[in-house]
């Protein structure tokens, strides 16, 4: 178990799709160090179950039903967060995910192929995909930017993907997201650095959830196809557990760790990213 950051305690943390499954994990381990949470869902009864879990051990926790597409949405929840806590020192940009209207059938284009083609994708599914993991991520910066401004010692943690470094196949829409959002990432921590901020994301290898658990597992829990050519491609032969990025999550945000980070992506992935092929 990880010792406990006793100067985290006391402080705010709001982490949007805090309901989901890497995110609530997250929340439970910022609560164990002390640090009050805010779970903003677009699911009111998903970001529930984790604050009543939290409180439950004895922390403090409040879920606020928001859309990080929607600015009143985030003004609401703000006010409310503030009401209830007081303040805001850590904001985890987790909101995201992928649709189908955004994923291509094969993974390369081959005429007459079996199953939906790069020109069959959805415009509106693209755009939405896209929104959802970027568009989401500028929105709640900067809606909660101004109070996190107030903090003695803000951080942003942004959530990106391997996909952002190589675009991975057959979604195109969710890899040109977290690219922008790894970009976005440098461009926060450039931007704010003199004003104290710290901005920096983790991004993720490979994690069984509930979004990707069918594309992974076969109806019987055994590898795809698709998890086949990634167990060969990421050295250590394994998928991540959500507890594998708590790590990286306490470091990038106890600034008595990492005062002098910022703009930095994290990776946390079995060394996925390191690996050649050969």
């Amino acid at each position: 178990m990880i010792p406990i950051h006793e100067n985290l305690e006391g402080r705010v943390a709001v982490i949007t799709g805090g309901g989901g499954v890497l995110c609530s994990q997250m929340a439970y381990e910022l609560a164990r160090h002390g640090v009050k949470i805010a779970i903003l869902n677009k699911t009111a009864e998903t970001g529930q179950i984790v604050a009543d879990k939290i409180e439950a051990n004895g922390g403090q926790a409040i879920a606020v039903t928001a859309n990080v597409l929607n600015r009143q949405s985030l003004i609401q929840a703000q006010a409310k967060i503030i009401e209830k806590f007081g303040q805001v020192d850590i904001l985890i940009n987790g909101a995201g995910g992928n649709h189908a209207d955004a994923i291509t059938g094969p993974e390369k284009y081959e005429e007459g192929a079996e199953g939906k083609s790069f020109f069959d994708l959805d415009e509106n599914g693209f755009s939405d995909v896209f929104s959802l993991n970027f568009n989401g991520t500028f929105l709640t910066s900067q809606v909660f930017g101004k109070e996190l401004l107030k903090a003695a010692s803000p951080t942003i943690i942004n959530i990106s993907s391997m996909s952002a470094y190589a675009p991975l196949t057959k979604i195109p829409a969710y890899s040109a997201a977290k690219a922008s959002v790894n970009n976005f990432t440098m461009w926060m921590a450039v931007h704010f650095a003199e004003a104290g901020l710290r901005v920096n994301a983790i991004a993720p290898g490979f994690f069984v959830t509930t979004q990707n658990k069918d594309l992974l597992l076969d109806e019987n829990g055994n590898y795809t196809a698709r998890s086949q050519k990634i167990m060969e491609a990421t050295p250590m032969k394994k998928f991540g557990k959500p507890e594998d990025l708590l790590g990286a999550l306490l470091f990038l945000i106890d600034e008595s760790y990492s005062s002098f980070v910022t703009g930095t992506v994290m990776a946390v992935d079995g060394g996925f990213m390191a690996y050649s092929g050969v």
